[in-house]
Formats: C-alpha cells, sequence, structure tokens
C-alpha cells in the first residue's frame, strides 16, 4: 500500500498539512557514496511556489537525513529521509471538511476508511511525491554508480491540446522552459494557455515524456513483472495520472506489423541492434539496450476555482468553490516525480538482475 519496490523498496509516510513528509529506502548497499546537496536539487525541482504557473504555497523542501548514512556513504541500514512540511494553511479546508470535492479522492477515501483527514487531501495529496522525488534521487546515484552514462530525462510534451513532438538532448533545454517544455514556441503556447485557464478559474492536465539513454540490456523479470509492466504500476500510482504508453503505444495499434517490426542490423563493432525503436527499448518485458521511451497522461487539476455542484458526507445537494493553493496544470512540477519513479523502477530491477539471467556469463566472470 505504501510500499513500492522489490529489492530496491522505499515506503512513504506523512500528510500534506502534517508535520512532514518522508521516506524510508531499504536495499540499498553498502557503501555508495551519496550526493545530498543533488538530492536537494531534485527538490527544488518539484518543490511548490518555483513559477507562476504552479501552486502558490511556499515549502523549501529541505531534505534531513534520519538514518542509514555517515561520512557520506550508505551503511546498509535503512536510510530514512525527511521533509518537513512548513507552509500548511489548513484553515482554507475547515468549510469543506464534510463535502465531497469533485473528482477528489475525498469521496474514495470516506469510502474506504471513513475516518479521514481533509486537510489538503491528506494522504492523497501530490504532497507526498517529495517523498518519491528524495528517493528517487538516491536510486539515481546508484544507477549511475554502476552504469555512469546512464540519462533519465522527462520533459513536458503536451498541455491541454498543445504538443510536441521535440526531443531534447539535455537537462538544460527541458529547465529553460517555466512549464519543462523544451520546444520554445510551444512552451510559449503553453504558458499563455495556462494563463487563460487561471484567468478562467479552471485547469488543464497534459502529458510527459521519458527518454532513458545508456540502458544496460536485459533488466525485467518476464513474465508477470516485465519492466514494462512495473515502470506502468509505478507511474500510474503517481496523483492524476490517467495513461502510459511505451515506445509507439496506442499508436502501434493502426500500424501495420511491416510499420511497427524493428529489424535487427549489426554495428561496425559486431553488436546486433534494432535498426530502429518503436518497441521503445522493451522486448517481451526486457530492456534491448536501446534508448527506453515512453510517456504519461495526466488529467487536468480537480481543484478549480470556480462553482461546482456536489454532495455533502450526509446526502446533502450544496455548491462549493474550493479555497486553498493549488497548481493550474500538474504537468511542470510532475516531471521531477516522473524521472524518480523511472529511477526507482530501474534500480530495483538492477539490483534483481544480480539473482538471476545467464549463468554461463557468471562463470566466465569468475
Amino acid at each position: 500500500m505504501n510500499t513500492f519496490g522489490r529489492l530496491f523498496r522505499i515506503t512513504t509516510f506523512g500528510e500534506s498539512h502534517g508535520p512532514g513528509i518522508g521516506v524510508v529506502i531499504d536495499g540499498i548497499p553498502a557503501g555508495l557514496p551519496i550526493d545530498l546537496e543533488a538530492v536537494q536539487g531534485e527538490l527544488a525541482r518539484r518543490r511548490p511556489g518555483q513559477s507562476p504557473y504552479t501552486t502558490p504555497r511556499q515549502e523549501p523542501d529541505a531534505l534531513e537525513v534520519l538514518s542509514g548514512l555517515y561520512e557520506g556513504k550508505t551503511t546498509g541500514a535503512p536510510l530514512a529521509l525527511w521533509i518537513p512540511n512548513r507552509d500548511a494553511q489548513s484553515e482554507a479546508y475547515e468549510e469543506i471538511k464534510e463535502v465531497f470535492r469533485p473528482s477528489h479522492a475525498d469521496f474514495t477515501y470516506f469510502l474506504k476508511y471513513r475516518h479521514t483527514d481533509p486537510r489538503g487531501g491528506g494522504r492523497s495529496s501530490a504532497r507526498e511525491t517529495a517523498a518519491r522525488v528524495a528517493a528517487g534521487a538516491i536510486a539515481l546515484q546508484l544507477l549511475q554508480y554502476f552504469y555512469p552514462k546512464l540519462q533519465i530525462l522527462s520533459w513536458t510534451s503536451a498541455i491541454g491540446p498543445y504538443e510536441t513532438l521535440y526531443i531534447p538532448s539535455s537537462r538544460e533545454e527541458i529547465e529553460a522552459s517555466p512549464v519543462r517544455c523544451p520546444d520554445k514556441e510551444m512552451s510559449k503556447q503553453m504558458q499563455a494557455y495556462i494563463e487563460q485557464l487561471q484567468s478562467e478559474g479552471d485547469t488543464t492536465g497534459g502529458i510527459i515524456t521519458t527518454q532513458v539513454e545508456g540502458m544496460p540490456a536485459g533488466l525485467g523479470e518476464p513474465l508477470y513483472d516485465k519492466l514494462s509492466a512495473r515502470l506502468a504500476y509505478a507511474m500510474l500510482s503517481i496523483n492524476a495520472t490517467k495513461g502510459f504508453e511505451v515506445g509507439e503505444g496506442f499508436r502501434a495499434a493502426r500500424l501495420r506489423g511491416s510499420e511497427h517490426n524493428d529489424s535487427f542490423t549489426q554495428t561496425p563493432e559486431g553488436r546486433i541492434r534494432p535498426a530502429t525503436n518503436h518497441a521503445g527499448g522493451l522486448l517481451g518485458g526486457i530492456s534491448t539496450g536501446e534508448a527506453l521511451r515512453f510517456r504519461v497522461a495526466f488529467k487536468p487539476i480537480s481543484s478549480l476555482q470556480q462553482p461546482q455542484v456536489t454532495m455533502t458526507r450526509f446526502g446533502k445537494p450544496t455548491v462549493i468553490k474550493i479555497k486553498g493553493r493549488h497548481d493550474p496544470c500538474p504537468i511542470p512540477r510532475a516531471v521531477p516525480v516522473v524521472e524518480a519513479m523511472t529511477a526507482i523502477v530501474l534500480a530495483d530491477f538492477l539490483l534483481l538482475s544480480q539473482s538471476g539471467g545467464y549463468i554461463q556469463k557468471r562463470k566466465e566472470a569468475s
């Protein structure tokens, strides 16, 4: 429920308006050097209040290490990280604590638990993703310790009706845009669209594209723990996600086999590889060594600054206008969250790969 992963395993805890958000990471090998400044840098990419296109809530997201680190290296014990909440304003939720906000998890949490924390959505709030980003930054350091050339890039490829096929070559291209769209002209249109919606008290969704370069081959555990399946699991666990596709995704359903198949070829160095990558770096749920590519769709933010018809917990019809501070679009701040969950999945499969695979190769290596 609150734990994700097999060997590289994270357990998050905390609520949006509680004392803070935390994560316990199990399975990190001892002796891994940890760059805490890099972890803090990833948190800064996700934190609220970073631009006019995000919630104005001001959280420094200052990271604290509670256990599992000594003299800059992991000890093999659980690594516990804590991020205090500094700017919660719970009074905005007082008058709606008995009301079901349209399209929010308030309704299902109440049906399941009856006694819930209504402040900022409590446990269902996207505030929880700060813990994921911290864990993902640790996972990336583990991955790059073994594969220094591995790079995870996620970016905004669509906001509302505005979409781009542009593929960035660096993190700098992405971060140059306040909405994290590397296509400069499309970024301007996306920003204007969000500004229009903000003036109308409305919201929008979008799509995040991810590409992982420097991928090792052989990650993935058939049949029920395919890399594609675990990525889908991870991405659809993020708040507001509604769709996941790998490679050509749903477009593949409209292609002929002759158009979609990736023929094999041989490089001058003798390596056999696909000539194209419609599969998105995966065959049979196992990584091919080519670039891993997938997309995640997010619905519009549910907290509108408009009157909405709804019901109270007692079955009384009412009209609600949600107060508080909310993102007009989930996409810009969700980019580092998608990257983090990608790193967590890959780190888990990296550790899993040590316990299975090609035994002859292991004999030769010894």
